[in-house]
């Protein structure tokens, strides 16, 4: 079973994982509490990864990922926004305004 997905940011991990889990696709994370052994193991080595339980899960796994990748880098080259609503500033990495749970337009 190799590694499917790995990031250093343990927060992305986890939000790939619950894509994958919505999908009900079966898999697990390995090396969530590692980043505290750094020093002690190599840092590449400490990445939080996401294993797959069945590889014939692959394709469907990584279609999913690549498509929520590339809406985090859409995202990110959109720049900052301004809520249609509230009229708050909200970080582009922000899809629904943080004041009033809005969505982007």
């Amino acid at each position: 079973m190799p590694v499917f997905y790995y990031d250093a940011q343990v927060f992305k991990v986890y939000q790939v994982k619950q894509l994958l889990d919505d999908a009900h696709i079966p898999c697990l994370v390995k090396n969530d509490f590692a980043q505290g052994a750094v020093g002690e193991i190599a840092p590449l080595d400490s990445a939080p990864e996401i294993w797959l339980v069945d590889e014939q899960w692959r394709p469907k796994a990584q279609q999913l990922v690549d498509n929520f990748l590339a809406e985090l880098q859409s995202a990110s080259d959109a720049g900052d926004w301004v809520c249609g609503e509230c009229q708050t500033d909200n970080e582009a990495s922000f899809g629904i305004c943080w004041s009033c749970q809005s969505g982007r337009e």
